[in-house]
């Protein structure tokens, strides 16, 4: 496997909702690929289901086992929304200590799910807002837009969707017009993923039980879009899509975006190259787990 400089490393926690459907055990495996990153933790996220950090949780540690990768921590996250879960999680708590930590070097957070760890986070400890960046795919992006359906993790948590987006933390969104351009056929899946190791037949065999799943009306039948993959991808290389600065969006209780001037500044992707996204990860799986 090939080398980078050890300066243009960085330190990355990937936040997830792994067990909410197919993409984010994908993004996972990308970010445990990739010698840029160094995964410092993984945390569990939950979604609409009871039960569901911890599914959550499970599912990340058996990406870990079928990479060989147990030695990376996973954590589990708060139960629910931020306004109604009162104790804080061990993810919580790593979050904060990998923050407050001297490194040289920077700190990223890659948001796959709910932004509730970070949220909570941010409550318990200001201190961390100016230490960190994060990553968050979410939300439906900038001005005043009505959702055109409801965006998944943003809708799972709105208070702490507002709270961080009002923080002043350094942000970049990839927002639902640009992280459902992902897409990649299950043809393909069959071909680059399945034969690559026990991750590759997991990653490829839990996205057709989903696929085949009741829970998977929302899905066109013979493609996914590999959404939360971004999240590694602008990590990796933040040059790998187009952004605007511009005043935080606030959400509304349906998910659309409504425009708020006073709002700080952030990244908002309005673009990302699809194509690199997919390859470096279908060359990195077969760089680690080819015969």
């Amino acid at each position: 496997m090939y080398r980078i400089p050890e300066e243009k490393k960085i330190r990355v926690i990937v936040d997830t909702d792994a067990a909410c459907e197919a993409d984010d055990p994908f993004a996972i495996a990308h970010a445990l690929m990739s010698p840029k990153l160094i995964v410092k933790g993984i945390t569990a996220v939950h979604f609409a289901e009871e039960g569901s950090a911890e599914k959550s949780l499970q599912e990340i540690r058996t990406i870990l086992e079928a990479m060989d990768k147990e030695d990376v921590p996973a954590y589990p996250g708060q139960e629910g929304p931020v306004g109604i879960c009162g104790e804080v999680s061990p993810a919580v708590d790593f979050i904060i200590e990998e923050a407050l930590r001297e490194d040289e070097k920077p700190l990223f957070i890659l948001c796959q799910g709910a932004i509730t760890n970070v949220a909570a986070a941010l409550r318990r400890c200001p201190a961390i807002r100016d230490r960190m960046t994060v990553i968050w795919i979410g939300t439906h992006g900038a001005g005043n837009r009505k959702a055109p359906f409801r965006e998944f993790n943003a809708g799972n948590d709105i208070e702490a969707a507002n709270e961080v987006l009002q923080s002043g933390i350094r942000l970049w969104l990839v927002p639902s017009d640009v992280y459902t351009m992902v897409s990649v056929g299950i043809s393909e899946l069959e071909l680059k993923v399945a034969p690559y190791g026990a991750i590759g037949k997991h990653l490829f065999d839990n996205l057709v039980s989903y696929n085949l799943s009741e829970r998977a009306g929302w899905t066109q039948g013979e493609s996914w879009s590999l959404g939360d993959s971004p999240a590694i991808a602008l990590a990796i290389n933040p040059g790998c899509g187009k952004f605007i600065e511009t005043p935080a969006p606030l959400v509304a209780d349906d998910t659309s975006s409504v425009q708020k001037d006073d709002n700080p500044a952030i990244r908002i992707y309005m673009s990302v190259d699809s194509r690199y996204i997919l390859e470096d990860f279908f060359a990195k799986l077969k760089l680690n787990f080819g015969k």
